[in-house]
């Protein structure tokens, strides 16, 4: 084989590659959620971390709200007009805007989330 051309010598590679390299410095967040590397971890961590602050913000608003109602009540022992006026009525549109705060705040941690892992 010592006086072969070098273009018979020549071995075409056809198919995909078998990996990829990275360009250095450069990184792609939704890469490493899909592969579930640690950083990929610590993303999903994150996001669930502000869901959870956001639920038990809610639930602290809400117990707060709620909670002394029935030592009000009871402080007022001939009161059942306004017991059923504040649990029917006057809890309404707190509960509503309390929903409302917390959808929003879920909402906007997706936003946040989506925004930090999109490819730019």
């Amino acid at each position: 084989m010592p006086g072969q051309d070098p273009a018979e010598r020549r071995v075409v590679v056809t198919g995909p590659p078998r990996r990829t390299l990275r360009a250095s410095g450069y990184y792609r967040p939704r890469t490493e959620i899909d592969e579930q590397t640690t950083l990929g971890h610590t993303y999903v961590r994150s996001l669930m971390r502000s869901q959870l602050r956001a639920a038990l913000t809610v639930f602290a608003v809400l117990a707060l709200l709620v909670g002394p109602l029935p030592l009000l009540f009871a402080a007022l022992p001939d009161a059942r007009r306004l017991e059923w006026g504040v649990l029917g009525f006057g809890l309404y549109l707190p509960l509503v805007l309390l929903a409302r705060w917390y959808v929003r705040r879920a909402e906007r941690n997706e936003r946040d989330f989506v925004r930090l892992v999109e490819d730019k």
